[in-house]
């Protein structure tokens, strides 16, 4: 929601009735129309629009007007600029239409691929590594053994 903007609320009875109010509040003025929230009991439902403060006035006064053929309004609202504190009431998941601004997991699923990504170096060079060492020692210890026994080999042989 931006700071600046208006807030217009109309409650109509009936939701053919606050269709076609919505219609006309989007069709009347440059609004954007949030969604609807169907109110508990009476089969109301709130249409909720947001724009410039003549607009949003201007697209209540309109839906108002359309509400007359139907069944009617029971209530309007425009607020000027709300509070921050009220936005949640405002722009939530009861709300039909509105669709809430993901938060950025996908950071969090980059981390962890980049972690995967490392661990997965980590493991390669580690294999590597080990493979590596394990020749250096099993040529060592072969070559030591060899000349051991072959010492040994000659000894006895000098011996005899």
């Amino acid at each position: 929601m931006n700071r600046g903007e208006a807030i217009g609320l109309i409650e109509a009875i009936g939701l053919a009735t606050a269709i076609e109010a919505a219609d006309a509040a989007v069709k009347s003025a440059n609004v954007r129309l949030i969604g609807y929230e169907a109110c508990k009991g009476d089969g109301m439902s709130t249409i909720k629009v947001a724009g410039d403060i003549g607009a949003v006035k201007a697209a209540v006064d309109a839906a108002t007007a359309a509400c007359a053929k139907g069944r009617g309004v029971w209530a309007t609202k425009v607020i000027a600029r709300p509070s921050e504190g009220i936005e949640k009431l405002i722009y939530n998941s009861q709300t039909v239409g509105y669709t809430p601004p993901v938060e950025p997991e996908a950071e969090v699923v980059v981390e962890e691929s980049k972690a995967e990504a490392n661990e997965a170096v980590v493991a390669e060079t580690t294999e590597e590594f080990t493979e590596e060492v394990t020749e250096e020692v099993t040529e060592e210890v072969t070559e030591e053994v060899t000349e051991e026994v072959t010492e040994e080999a000659t000894e006895e042989a000098t011996e005899e």
